[in-house]
């Protein structure tokens, strides 16, 4: 046997560099032994002293992270992370501690295996930028809708590039504004097009139909990040995720019982279970110390920014004809509990700028069947049903004299931008604010929505061509995605919404309120 053999057989050309780097000894592995990661790795949750690096293995093995403020990683640190088991589909997430504000932090993951602690995968490199506490400018992205209305990974296309046109702005984050996965969204390898093309779809046995086990929520997370747009941008835009519907399935609530031929299992809540225990597997969510599967959260960018993440499918009631005049548990949104932590947070904020981070838009009316509605908005007139809480929420940022809200959210497949008035509102009982929309960023494009008047909203900006057929696919170029920048000096947030190629197709200044 020659030396060249050797080594394609032993895999040694490929394992000492990873160990040698990592200061592992330059011991040879059997190839068969060696952990792979073909999920990449992802980053999220950063603060101004830590973050949550998160990557899978393809079998039982240990996370091992170096970090440092430079490229050539002098005077590392490393940190032998926890193991990665059956249990958790081989996910793991280390939570760096005691990093510097306000910087550029370089890391990179090696798979360890527990069965053979000679055996280490190869080195999965990324960045980010900690939180500042002092004024600096800012810039974020948002976005969600992925993989929704049998529009998969067509590699062909150039899979999900719109991750790569978010990717190029460098931004300090990016909020995933729900429908991370489209786990009621089976995919066909080919959907013929209207011109006759042929949209082709990667397709695994878990996108082939309704996700029910937990292996098949899993499995449509680890199909997402089979796209390498997607890798690319997770490696290196820090993400604040937060769920929406699809999830779990469309326009589910808790204690629904499901009439759906498609399920086996009817339970919604133990459809949500498993699906809430995918989602916490799979994205680099810090787990809340006394309540771990909590989504709802908050981020201080600074003295310019906070980050409120909402949570509106959790602790909502029943989709009814959402009209009740009075607050029962039918008309729950937020949740009470949720409702008075939104408003200790906004109170206690110092920040210039908070930013609503929504699964769901305010105005818009979203139906559940002809005679309920998913989201709050119910069509003209007075706040009713699960207005009551927008209401109450809206009412109290006003009584407290908390400036400079804003909402960004998802969730309707278009692009918009809505000013809401009380000089044009039926419930005129708060001040003015802008809502702004995006998405969706790989999935059927729809719209536009309608609107009610209970808050006043008028529509500034629609990215829909007129007369659009529904369910229009990436190709069509209208996938959208919007952008935050805040001024360290003026203070003026610029919002922006781009489509799937990253041209600019609106933008507004938004001077703050002292």
């Amino acid at each position: 046997m020659n030396r060249r053999r050797f080594l394609a057989l032993t895999g040694a050309g490929a394992l000492l560099p990873p160990c040698a780097s990592f200061g592992f000894p330059a011991i040879i592995a059997l190839p068969q032994s060696i952990p792979v990661a073909a999920s990449g790795v992802q980053v999220g949750d950063v603060r101004a002293t830590s973050g949550v690096v998160w990557s899978r293995a393809d079998r039982a093995a240990r996370m091992i992270v170096e970090w440092a403020t430079d490229e050539s990683f002098r005077n590392s640190t490393r940190i032998s992370g926890p193991a990665a088991l059956e249990s958790s589909d081989f996910t793991a997430r280390a939570i760096l501690a005691d990093l510097p504000p306000g910087e550029r932090i370089f890391y990179r993951v090696v798979w360890q295996s527990l069965a053979d602690n000679r055996a280490h995968s190869e080195p999965l490199n990324g960045s980010f930028r900690t939180a500042p506490r002092t004024h600096r400018n800012l810039r974020f992205v948002w976005g969600g809708d992925v993989v929704g209305q049998g529009w998969g990974i067509n590699t062909g296309f150039g899979g999900m590039k719109i991750f790569d046109a978010m990717r190029r702005l460098q931004p300090d984050f990016f909020i995933h504004s729900g429908d991370t996965i489209y786990a009621d969204g089976p995919l066909q390898s080919e959907v013929k097009l209207d011109d006759g093309r042929i949209w082709r779809n990667i397709v695994t046995p878990e996108k082939s139909k309704v996700a029910e086990t937990l292996d098949e929520f899993r499995g449509n997370y680890r199909y997402n990040l089979m796209d390498a747009a997607l890798r690319r941008f997770n490696a290196e835009v820090p993400v604040l995720a937060q769920w929406d519907d699809h999830e779990v399935r469309n326009n589910w609530y808790p204690g629904q019982v499901l009439d759906d031929a498609r399920y086996s299992e009817k339970s919604i809540d133990l459809l949500a279970a498993r699906a809430r225990r995918a989602f916490l597997d799979y994205l680099p969510i810090a787990p809340d110390r006394l309540d771990p599967e909590r989504i709802y959260r908050a981020f201080d960018y600074g003295p310019l920014l906070e980050v409120i993440m909402l949570d509106k499918r959790s602790y909502r009631g029943p989709n009814t004809y959402n009209r009740q005049t009075e607050r029962t548990p039918e008309t729950e949104f937020f949740g009470a509990g949720q409702l008075r932590w939104i408003k200790q947070r906004l109170l206690a904020s110092r920040a210039r700028w908070k930013v609503m981070a929504s699964d769901m838009p305010i105005g818009l009316v979203v139906t559940d069947g002809p005679e309920a509605f998913e989201n709050c908005a119910n069509g003209d007139g007075p706040a009713l049903g699960r207005e009551l809480e927008v209401a109450e929420l809206l009412r109290f940022i006003r009584e407290n004299r908390i400036r400079n809200v804003v909402w960004v959210t998802a969730d309707v497949h278009y692009a918009a931008a809505h000013h809401y008035d009380p000089a044009r509102a039926q419930f005129t009982e708060f001040d003015p604010f802008w809502e702004f929309i995006a998405g969706p960023l790989n999935a059927g494009t729809f719209g536009p929505g309608r609107l009610d008047n209970t808050f006043g909203p008028e529509v500034r900006f629609m990215s829909l061509p007129p007369g659009m057929k529904q369910n229009r696919p990436p190709s069509d170029g209208l996938q959208f995605f919007g952008a935050v920048e805040i001024d360290a000096q003026t203070q003026v947030m610029k919002v922006a919404l781009h489509n799937l190629t990253g041209e600019k197709i609106y933008e507004a200044a938004l001077t703050p309120s002292v």
